[in-house]
């Protein structure tokens, strides 16, 4: 029975992790395809091959995910919380698809495994949840503005001189380079929350000790979500790409490089588990308000900052629902 449920755990993870693939497909790749430095069959294949890589940098976030968030849980009740928590986030996650709008899957996981958690009198790690969650929610889309800004106004001293079909010429090659950076960060940020939740599952199970990721966790996260990247995410990639702002090459080079460092900086520093949603769309945000002010589609913005804030609470209250109808199913 309990090898059973670890594996229907294991299954809705990865499904978990597939429609984070497809779902933030466009973080990577919106600003390349809008400024035709790449094509979009072809930008997917780059993020879905720079997905995988980056999936096999670090686990630390995995860490995180898997032992800070909430307490381990135990037995089948435990497995049936971790396996509430996915389907919160996988709700979530599909309802923002629908409608366009890219809200964050990792802090829809977030708050899956924060509802499910409370939803069967389980302990949530409150520290861990505003320290490693709350805070870098705040704080990496005021960086990625402030800097993304930062670095286009650098661009536009340095090359004020330049032709603009040169230098668009030039930055849409460049583009190559930051969207697979980009990619790469977004491997390294979400396949690692999806093996953090797997690592859990084999942890309530009884079937792994420690946090430590064993090697097939990463393979089959990985795969995942590179599968579901190269399916691609059309609605998003629209929002992002072009209803946002207009975007040029030479602003989709800064935004991708901005938001790719703030993604390696938040893994490799602090482990945290930051949205890759959030922090490109910042960037965006940042490097349109050096356009003028008015370029920037405040009411676009304001519908996905709403998504935001929403994101945690209502993969809760999906998680929550998902876990008391489970529960009594198995109990």
């Amino acid at each position: 029975m309990v090898l059973t449920a670890v594996l229907v755990v294991i299954a809705v993870a990865l499904v978990f992790d597939y429609t984070n693939g497809f779902h933030d497909a466009a973080n990577a790749i919106a600003t390349s395809v809008s400024t035709r430095a790449l094509s979009p069959r072809a930008a997917l294949l780059m993020a879905a091959v720079m997905n995988l890589v980056g999936a096999f940098l670090g686990t630390e976030v995995a860490s995180t995910v898997g032992s800070g968030i909430i307490g381990a849980p135990t037995g089948i009740s435990g497995l049936v919380v971790v396996l509430a928590a996915l389907i919160g986030a996988i709700g979530w996650n599909l309802v923002t698809w629908w409608f366009g709008l890219p809200s964050s899957s990792s802090h829809a996981l977030i708050g899956g495994l924060v509802g499910a958690a409370l939803a069967s009198a389980g302990t949530v790690q409150w520290s861990g949840v505003v320290e490693k969650v709350i805070v870098p929610m705040v704080v990496s889309p005021i960086v990625g503005f402030l800097l993304a800004g930062a670095v286009m106004i650098a661009l536009l001293w340095l090359f004020r001189r330049g032709r603009p079909s040169r230098l668009n010429r030039g930055f849409r090659h460049a583009q190559t380079v930051s969207a697979a950076a980009m990619a790469l960060g977004h491997g390294l940020q979400d396949a690692q929350k999806t093996m953090g939740v797997i690592v859990l599952a084999l942890v309530v199970g009884g079937y792994h000790q420690g946090f430590d990721v064993p090697w097939w966790v990463i393979l089959l996260s990985a795969g995942a979500l590179s599968a579901g990247t190269y399916s691609g995410g059309w609605r998003i990639m629209r929002t992002l790409g072009r209803r946002i702002i207009d975007l040029d090459p030479p602003r989709g080079f800064a935004a991708e490089l901005t938001a790719s460092a703030v993604l390696y900086t938040t893994a490799f520093a602090f482990a945290a588990p930051i949205s890759t949603t959030q922090t490109i769309t910042a960037s965006i945000l940042g490097v349109g308000a050096t356009k003028r002010i008015s370029a920037v589609r405040w009411g676009v913005a304001g519908n996905i900052a709403v998504a935001w804030v929403l994101t945690i609470p209502a993969a809760a209250a999906f998680a929550a629902v998902a876990f008391w109808v489970i529960h009594p199913l198995v109990g």
